[in-house]
């Protein structure tokens, strides 16, 4: 591996809760062992990301009940095409040379997955989004 390899694999957080067992798709795999620490390491980066789509679709998110904010959440995600990308680009760019070509075998798949790890993670952190004074 090379030193950006390198680098990228030792600034991940580790995540302990994970089990492989011999009949773990590589797909599951991945999603273990690359986009979840990844998604912990732009955790930060993720809520002011969603923070900022709030903000730039005039606050209409402070506005609502909790469960229309979790649909807010899925949506914005789900069907703002930009915004997705952005996401993903966020997640990609944190790939190993050798993740990036793994991911190209299944892209489809993992792109959803990508996805519906994000939309968990913000949705189990709704409270962080509060309108600034």
């Amino acid at each position: 591996m090379n030193n950006r390899s390198n680098d990228l694999i030792q600034i991940r957080p580790e995540i302990k809760k994970t089990l492989s067992f011999k009949k773990t798709s590589k797909i599951e795999l991945f999603q273990n062992t690359t986009l979840r620490p990844i998604l912990k390491l732009q955790n930060l980066l993720l809520i002011e990301a969603f923070r900022n789509y709030i903000n730039i679709h005039k606050g209409v998110f402070y506005s609502l009940g909790i469960d229309n904010r979790l649909n807010y959440i899925e949506n914005a995600l789900l069907k703002n095409q930009k915004f997705q990308n952005s996401i993903k680009g966020m997640i990609i760019g944190h790939f190993t040379i050798e993740e990036y070509q793994r991911f190209n075998q299944d892209s489809s798949e993992l792109n959803k997955r990508i996805m519906s790890l994000v939309i968990s993670r913000l949705k189990d952190q709704e409270q962080l989004f509060k309108k600034n004074p």
